[in-house]
């Protein structure tokens, strides 16, 4: 049977950083897809998810998890509507144009033809986030591609669709652990390194708790400015000396707030990418 889904049009002032915290929530809190627009998002789930066994109470409790909602820093508002059942691979089908990066990486759905470039990399991503078009996974690439990861062990921290870990992978990269909190991505991470013939990707289901006992060389977390705030100290623990961190999901006036946290867990500003208000920043590993 399909699911039928709500979608709940949000106006957001201001959009940035709301939107982006917003949408982490609203992941966390169960909606699947999102889409952004020039006021807001608007944000996809399940009836069943919202309303199991049609009870609203549900759905209340769950909008109150939304921490954003509460917040006296912006204004939120929304409206919902149920969607028509849709065939949602055939819409991400008509709106997903293959990129091509730096001349070098290519990142395109099966049906499209391959195209000459040293690393070609293939993606369904269904309902899950990254597939080069947003800013912020173009420029994470963009560091990969200038990165030596031969041989290193390597994390990606809200893997979404697990291009940047295939494209690690492809880069010489062993052994990548890939996680994200979403069974979404979770499912399509596998599904994605399966099609690709990766075979040093581990994917897992769940949060920055998984890394405990963990070492990487190199660890890329593209994901949000507040996860990024709470979860880099624990980076920087499983980050070996001279180890790399890439991070963005963030804005270009957000980067003295990472470069903060960063600096008092020992990790130091290299550089960063910069696309649309968007950042994609580099950091190093140095121990006093």
């Amino acid at each position: 049977m399909t699911p039928i889904y709500l979608g709940y049009t949000f106006t957001v002032q201001p959009l940035a950083p709301a939107t982006e915290i917003l949408i982490a929530e609203l992941g966390y809190a169960g909606f699947e897809s999102f889409t952004e627009t020039a006021t807001g998002v608007i944000a996809y789930i399940q009836k069943e998810e919202a309303f199991p066994n049609n009870t609203p109470v549900h759905f209340e409790s769950l909008l109150n998890d939304i921490q954003i909602l509460q917040s006296d820093e912006f204004e939120i508002s929304y409206t919902a509507e149920e969607i028509e059942q849709v065939n949602w691979n055939e819409q991400w089908e008509k709106n997903f144009d293959p990129i091509e990066v730096d001349g070098r990486c290519a990142v395109r759905a099966p049906f499209h033809e391959k195209t000459d470039v040293e690393f070609d990399i293939i993606i369904e991503p269904k309902m899950s986030f990254g597939t080069g078009h947003h800013e912020t996974t173009h420029m994470m690439i963009k560091h990969l591609l200038k990165l030596d990861v031969t041989n290193k062990k390597t994390l990606d921290m809200g893997c979404g669709t697990g291009i940047l870990a295939i494209l690690a992978e492809m880069k010489g990269a062993h052994p990548i652990d890939a996680i994200d909190i979403d069974n979404w991505c979770y499912l399509n991470s596998v599904e994605n390194a399966e099609r690709n013939n990766c075979h040093h990707i581990t994917v897992y289901e769940g949060d920055a708790s998984l890394l405990k006992g963990k070492e990487y060389e190199v660890i890329i977390a593209n994901i949000n400015r507040n996860i990024l705030l709470q979860d880099i100290p624990m980076y920087a623990h499983c980050l070996s000396s001279n180890g790399i961190l890439l991070v963005s999901g963030f804005y270009i006036d957000d980067i003295a707030l990472i470069t903060e946290i960063c600096n008092e867990n020992e990790l130091y500003f290299v550089g960063n990418y910069e696309r649309n208000n968007w950042v994609a920043c580099k950091f190093e590993k140095r121990e006093s």
